[in-house]
């Protein structure tokens, strides 16, 4: 999506910050001109005041430690400029996908968690104002199983310790789900849209 956005905007700069190593040294290959990433957590942003125009926080709110979603939500204002926005996209807990992966990964506390950030930030009305939320289904495709392990059962940035039997679980959990077409779900979504007040 970034480099879709660097097309469209040819004045646009990017930076991407990337907590997993591994996922980082990737987005390090072919990276295009005005596009740079760098390590870290949204908590801690090595960048100056009041720099961007616009955040994203896609599916990623919730992976912030407990402890650091408030901070991070604080970096986020500090690095915007007046008037800008951030963008937050997170899934929602519920729906037949979501019941596959609670059964090794269950985030309904960092899912509320997330949410819950949101609201405190928005009640520093010196600091945000919430311009608009929207909620809706997002299709999600896998053609087997042995996708569906690859990409949600095995990321790069966390190990889940999944054993043969949880393996075994997950995959019956799944199988209900498959049809010569392959498995097809959608992954209710909320996403809100804020800006930086002042």
């Amino acid at each position: 999506m970034a480099r879709q956005m660097l097309q469209r905007w040819p004045d646009m700069r990017y930076l991407g910050l990337e907590v997993d190593l591994r996922q980082h040294a990737i987005n390090l290959q072919d990276t295009p001109p005005r596009m740079r990433f760098a390590v870290g957590g949204a908590q801690a942003i090595a960048c100056d005041d009041a720099q961007f125009d616009l955040a994203l926080m896609l599916k990623s709110l919730h992976h912030v430690p407990l402890d650091a979603m408030d901070q991070a939500l604080t970096e986020v204002a500090r690095v915007l400029r007046p008037g800008g926005h951030l963008y937050v996209s997170e899934p929602v807990y519920e729906g037949a996908l979501n019941e596959i992966v609670r059964l090794y990964n269950d985030e309904g506390i960092v899912r509320a968690a997330a949410q819950a950030a949101l609201d405190r930030a928005l009640a520093v009305r010196s600091t945000w104002e919430q311009v608009a939320q929207r909620r809706f289904d997002m299709p999600v495709h896998f053609e087997d199983f042995a996708q569906f392990e690859r990409r949600m059962m095995n990321p790069t940035f966390a190990d889940h310790r999944i054993d043969a039997p949880l393996r075994e679980r997950v995959a019956a959990a799944f199988a209900p789900h498959c049809t010569m077409e392959g498995a097809h779900f959608v992954r209710p979504m909320h996403v809100r849209l804020l800006r930086r007040v002042g």
